[in-house]
């Protein structure tokens, strides 16, 4: 089954085809080529057959179309559909002594044809080819205006890589990148069951009979050849979606097209939303490829009723479900509702039944009620009952403590004092009914500034009734003679209650936004400490103790529900928490981890911001263990490739001198050949030398393998370093080496057995590398505290970026040959001077060449020799 997926609208005739090149060339650029992918679950499926099945019809309606390259992979039906189609002659690379057949880029863009096929898009093009990749050459082929039609398999996605590796158990060596596939302008999916696809592999139509058994036992098993069909299915469906989602906005589509279930949950952050999210995704699971967007209305003042740890929780929830969730700022709820659903395609939206009391209908029909009546005809509302229906939306009420306790008791005091005082101060002086409102409207606005809405409201009352029992006829009554003066109260009454709840407002408004700068600060440390990744478990654990003044913070965390709880991290002088239930506070973190804190209880305002702690100490502790797998793998990784490079240098480097030796003794041992007494002295010498290297080879594994393992342990001694690098140089040729080491140095403390290894190797590597004829100089100095002994060559020498390489294990420098050696006399030298307490380094020789410098510890005055002074009464006789 195959059928085209997106932009049908291409058209490929070669009229088409020479009128936009003609159009390109008049605007002075070349068009470039448009690109056709036949997409499949796996081999076999048909992809190659349909591309040249397409290259068929394209001919036959008159097209340009040359077949680049093609593999039929000695698939009869396949190999007749390349009949009567021009095929590129292909470029011949040879490679390790074989050769292969590529596709020839070249020929290609001579031939500039129309349309050119080329199979297998992901593929790896041989060394030496044009392009490291054959989806590269494709690319230069679409730049030169040549429309392409090729072919390539779901797995071969780079994206997809981990997840086919999981289905299959085979990693995908050949890939492309997902943006190559994404830019194409045309996509088919070259569809077939599993159960067809194995009846195929079964009757030979893909792989050769002696390889049918094996693969539909691996890799084409029906639970595999389902998954990666699925998979197909799934990412075509989703470019699918791009393209329509494209096409709506550039022709400004607001209607909405079916094409899909999309159900839109509104929450509001009430205990009702776990609800309606299970019932979403109940109405999702019944539509093929359903899927469930949560949306989250805030105002765009900041001030809402909605928990953020409940909106957290939901959150976790609609994800878990597979579902997402989405945070929109809008002050017309059911507006922005509409808005985000039309514009995410949406069929459905799922909102809860009120929790408005019957009253508070007055004030308007209610998110749900308009929502159904503005949504029309395309999407359907579904109102689903909760158990927190009519019982109330619980808005917030003006919480007098957030202004202090201290400026509360100044409200009341001037609240309920206020006017009584005034009222005595008036009875002095006449100043008129309305000069007498004013003052007590005074009083009202100051008790809002000290004390909040509260002590305004006591405020406005007691202030209406003086207003009547003193000044307002008949007086030292509480009823009023004027109808008008009735007014005058009514409208002192409500102003003060007015003007009180805009200066409530007012200043919970501004401790709201200065208790936001206070949380955005912390919040940009945090991800400041994130980005940058600084701040430890313990540093963290600090700073949140710091932050909300508590007496000691820890991260508890335990592997399972009925496991205990374990102490990952603590902070401060507290007591040690067993459980998070034994703190004051205590901010879960996933199922497994919390953040408690001891010292006092946090107000739920404050729990915000400790969330967000909480997450960040739960992922420096992820981080901090990752970074410790990560030092372990490395230490494995270096583990692995030193075991592997000691099999590469036992395969040869120790083979080579045993083979030597065992043709020596059999020549020897032969009696077919009477050998003379210069020939046999050769053959001992022969197995002499084979028997030398030999030694040395082993004996630097073996220094190698200690230190790798951490076991040398040096015998410090103090000795001359006279005694010691002349015995290293037994094993290079007597002509070789100019030693310069005065008797006067002082004395080393060292192992004098390491160092002698140390400096044997050092010479034998400069000897190694000295021309013909240039001797190595092996001298000593004291600098300091310091003895340093130099061995100096004329050789080649070696860049400064390669000089810290040379002294890692196994390995050679420059086209050293497989004789040399493999390449650890260096390593086991730094290795055994640094255990000494030395140092050894590489530096450029004057005039070139190579100079080894290792540094050793002089030993402490005391222990110098007697022959340090000596020397100078010799000078003197």
């Amino acid at each position: 089954m195959t059928g085209p997926l997106s932009d049908m609208s291409a058209s490929w005739d070669v009229g088409s085809t020479l009128r936009r090149r003609h159009s390109a060339e008049d605007n002075g650029a070349m068009a470039r080529g448009k690109l056709r992918i036949h997409l499949g679950a796996a081999p076999g499926v048909g992809k190659t057959y349909a591309m040249l099945s397409e290259a068929h019809r394209r001919v036959e309606r008159g097209t340009d179309c040359v077949v680049a390259f093609a593999e039929h992979h000695d698939r009869p039906r396949t190999e007749v559909m390349l009949h009567g189609l021009e095929q590129v002659p292909r470029a011949r690379l040879e490679h390790r002594g074989a050769v292969f057949e590529e596709m020839d880029v070249d020929a290609v863009l001579r031939r500039a044809p129309a349309v050119a096929l080329v199979d297998e898009l992901a593929h790896t093009n041989v060394p030496g080819s044009r392009n490291a990749k054959r989806w590269q050459d494709v690319e230069e082929l679409l730049a030169a205006g040549v429309d392409v039609v090729t072919t390539v398999n779901i797995q071969h996605l780079e994206s997809l890589g981990d997840v086919v590796e999981s289905i299959t158990g085979v990693r995908q060596r050949e890939t492309v990148p997902d943006e190559i596939v994404r830019r194409a302008d045309q996509i088919e999916l070259v569809d077939m069951s599993p159960q067809a696809l194995r009846r195929r592999m079964a009757h030979g139509n893909i792989y050769q009979p002696d390889k049918v058994d094996a693969a539909l036992s691996n890799y084409f098993r029906p639970g595999n050849l389902t998954a990666l069909r699925e998979l197909a299915l799934l990412w075509v469906a989703d470019r699918v979606d791009e393209h329509l989602n494209e096409y709506r906005s550039e022709h400004r589509v607001s209607r909405i097209w079916g094409s899909r279930e999309r159900i839109v949950v509104g929450l509001t952050g009430g205990p009702e939303g776990r609800t309606l999210i299970r019932r979403a995704a109940r109405l999702a699971e019944k539509g093929a490829g359903g899927e469930v967007m949560a949306v989250y209305i805030a105002r765009s003042d900041g001030l809402t009723a909605a928990s953020p740890k409940e909106l957290a929780v939901q959150r976790t929830l609609v994800e878990d479900l597979g579902g997402t969730f989405h945070h929109v700022v809008g002050d017309d709820i059911p507006a922005a509702l509409l808005d985000f659903a039309r514009g995410v395609n949406a069929t459905q939206i799922v909102l809860g039944s009120s929790r408005r009391k019957a009253w508070q209908y007055v004030f308007g029909p209610g998110v749900g009620a308009t929502v159904a009546r503005e949504s029309g005809p395309d999407l359907d509302v579904h109102i689903v009952t909760h158990e927190e229906v009519a019982k109330g939306r619980g808005l917030p009420v003006a919480r007098g403590a957030r202004l202090g306790r201290a400026r509360i008791i100044w409200g009341w005091l001037v609240g309920l004092g206020g006017p009584a005082v005034l009222a005595v101060l008036l009875n002095t002086v006449d100043l008129g009914l309305a000069n007498d409102m004013l003052l007590f409207l005074a009083v009202t606005v100051a008790a809002a500034l000290l004390g909040g809405l509260l002590p305004a409201l006591a405020s406005a009352a007691l202030g209406s009734l003086l207003l009547n029992y003193f000044y307002t006829p008949p007086l030292h009554r509480l009823t009023v003679a004027d109808p008008k003066n009735i007014v005058a109260i009514v409208i002192f009454f409500g102003v003060g209650m007015s003007v009180a709840s805009v200066v409530d407002l007012a200043a919970r408004r501004t401790h709201q936004a200065a208790r936001l700068r206070a949380e955005s600060e912390i919040l940009s440390f945090l991800a400041g400490n994130v980005l940058r990744g600084e701040t430890g478990l313990e540093e963290l654990l600090e700073r949140v103790r710091e932050t909300f003044a508590m007496e000691s913070a820890a991260l508890l965390e335990r592997a399972g529900d009925v496991e205990p709880w374990t102490c990952a991290g603590r902070a401060g002088p507290g007591p040690r928490l067993e459980r998070p239930e034994d703190a004051d506070v205590d901010v879960p973190v996933g199922d497994h981890m919390a953040l408690a804190l001891t010292g006092r209880v946090l107000p739920a305002e404050d729990r915000r911001v400790l969330a967000a702690f909480a997450a960040q100490a739960a992922v420096v502790l992820d981080r901090s263990r990752l970074q410790e797998e990560a030092d372990r793998a490395r230490a494995l990784a270096e583990g692995n490739r030193i075991r592997t490079a000691l099999l590469a240098a036992v395969s040869h480097d120790l083979r080579t001198p045993l083979a030597g030796i065992k043709a020596a003794v059999s020549s020897l041992r032969s009696e077919d050949v009477d050998w003379s007494e210069e020939d046999r002295a050769e053959l001992l010498q022969g197995i002499e030398k084979g028997a030398d290297r030999l030694d040395h080879l082993v004996g630097n594994l073996l220094d190698m393998s200690r230190l790798q393992t951490g076991t040398v342990a040096p015998l410090i001694r103090e000795i001359d370093v006279d005694e010691v690098v002349p015995m290293a140089l037994g094993g290079v040729p007597e002509d070789s080496v100019e030693l310069d080491v005065p008797e006067t140095l002082p004395m080393v403390a060292v192992d004098p057995g390491l160092l002698e290894r140390s400096v044997a190797n050092l010479v034998e590597n400069a000897v190694k590398y000295s021309p013909s004829g240039r001797r190595v100089l092996v001298s000593a100095s004291a600098i300091a505290d310091r003895v340093e002994v130099r061995v100096v060559d004329r050789g080649p020498g070696v860049p400064d970026d390669a000089k810290d390489r040379i002294f890692e294990p196994f390995q050679r420098y420059g086209d050293a040959p497989r004789g040399a050696g493999v390449g650890l006399g260096l390593a086991v030298a730094r290795g055994f001077a640094e255990a000494m307490g030395g140092t050894l380094n590489a530096e450029d020789t004057p005039g070139g060449g190579l100079t080894m410098v290792l540094s050793l510890r002089a030993a402490p005055e005391p222990l110098r020799s007697p022959k340090d002074t000596a020397e100078p009464e010799r000078q003197a006789l």
